[in-house]
């Protein structure tokens, strides 16, 4: 068995001697060497059967017809046991028996037992119907009612999962069918999800069906996990944040919490407002080979299908923001360093002139530009739409907002002062006061 520093119990020259001296085939009554065969004969001269005799310390057993039994599993009143080679019962080891099923659906080639000193197997005789592990040179395993070992996933009530969706149903994981310790710490794991892609934060260019996962498992055994209601889960896990879905699947990349409600998905109908509660539900959890959680980071991607389907599909990537809890800033501006920086519904970082709708009553900012068409493209990228833009939020025809403009540079930051701004080829110059949120001041000609 591998990794294992317990080697089946085998008798040594001398044992073997000592055991033929007291097995003499002289004897009316006790153990007699017949045809190569040992017997155990008792005082009324029959042949002892189904029964265990002892021969200096080891002990052996007599099979129905009488003849001491070789390298075989044994059961004893609902106990397991083995004799190996020479016929004596094996204590203190693991032995692995071959498996009659092997080449059946999920069926080891040998089962691995444990024997303990008193030669009787592990096994589990648990009545309440949990996770029990016995702890064999430092290491936990798990048994079944008949001693064999468990390998693979294991579920709450200590039984072994089989089929494509062993990894949904167990909690515990215990390597292989030449392994089977109790796994704690991270793990990757091979495993088969043929549904993937079917529900949110299932990018298909991140995984498909087949997918080797990060899992963690507490010292315990079991891993984490979301509850059945909730998408993922957060733990921190060596001062990183991470981020485990119902199944313990670490998240990787884009991963939101939210399964139900309004999403960004091209919805026309959906408000900035509605879109923007949305994208603070969002984090990003790093790469596939990572997968903590960025917060208080700046960070450039493609977005997820399920925030903004359409740069999603355009492959556009921007600047985002994670605040301290790892979610997304949206609609908001947000002093980062020193310096503002303003982002759009969907948490996209802006850069440029741009026109800011402020709640009056919260001084909150809305950030939707008027007249912007869907993508969010500024229709008053020309002197003429600029101006004319200008003329209908003093003459208050958007609503009762109160519109500020800002100038945020290249890198996004809110620049203030005298600036030189471009726009439609043309440069203009504007002057941004230095104080609330830099909005223009005067258009210097």
């Amino acid at each position: 068995m591998k990794k294992q520093t317990k080697l089946v119990a085998v008798l040594s020259a001398s044992a073997l001697l000592a055991m033929g001296a007291s097995m003499t085939s002289f004897a009316a009554t006790g153990w007699t060497q017949e045809d190569g065969t040992w017997y155990y004969y008792a005082k009324d001269g029959s042949r002892v059967t189904d029964e265990w005799k002892k021969s200096g310390n080891y002990w052996f057993y007599l099979g129905d017809d009488g003849e001491m039994v070789t390298e075989q599993l044994i059961e004893d009143d609902d106990d397991y046991y083995y004799v190996n080679q020479d016929g004596a019962m094996v204590t203190n080891g693991w032995v692995a028996v071959d498996n009659e099923d092997a080449g059946d659906d999920d069926e080891p080639d040998q089962w691995w037992y444990y024997f303990q000193n008193n030669g009787k197997a592990y096994k589990n005789n648990n009545s309440n119907n949990s996770a029990r592990f016995k702890t064999v040179n430092g290491k936990k395993y798990i048994f079944d009612d008949e001693g064999k070992m468990l390998y693979g996933w294991i579920n709450e009530n200590g039984e072994r999962e089989t089929g494509d969706e062993d990894w949904q149903e167990g909690i515990y994981y215990c390597g292989d069918e030449n392994d089977g310790a109790m796994r704690t710490g991270w793990q990757l794991i091979h495993i088969l999800d043929e549904n993937w892609g079917d529900g949110i934060n299932e990018s298909e260019d991140l995984y498909d069906d087949d997918q080797d996962r990060w899992f963690y498992f507490k010292s315990s055994g079991k891993r984490y996990e979301a509850d059945d209601d909730d998408v993922y889960v957060k733990k921190t896990i060596n001062g990183r944040k991470y981020g485990f879905d119902k199944y313990g699947r670490m998240a990787a990349e884009w991963f939101t919490a939210t399964t139900s409600g309004s999403t960004n998905k091209a919805d026309s109908t959906a408000t900035d407002a509605t879109k923007s509660e949305y994208s603070k539900t969002w984090s990003y959890f790093s790469s596939p080979e990572d997968g903590a959680r960025l917060t208080k980071e700046w960070f450039k991607v493609i977005p997820s299908e399920d925030l903004n389907e359409e740069k999603y599909d355009d492959c556009e990537d921007f600047w985002y923001y994670a605040d301290g809890k790892g979610n997304l800033i949206a609609n908001e501006i947000k002093t980062i360093n020193g310096k503002k920086y303003a982002f759009d519904e969907y948490g996209r970082m802006l850069t440029g002139l741009r026109m800011l709708e402020i709640n009056p009553s919260d001084k909150k900012v809305i950030l939707s530009s008027p007249d912007d068409d869907e993508d969010g493209t500024m229709l008053y990228d020309t002197e003429d739409n600029f101006d004319a833009t200008v003329r209908k939020i003093m003459n208050g025809e958007f609503d009762d907002q109160t519109w500020v403009t800002v100038f945020l540079g290249d890198d996004g930051s809110m620049k203030t002062g005298k600036q030189t701004v471009t726009i439609d080829g043309e440069k203009f110059e504007f002057y941004f006061e230095k104080s609330a949120y830099a909005r223009v001041m005067a258009r210097v000609k």
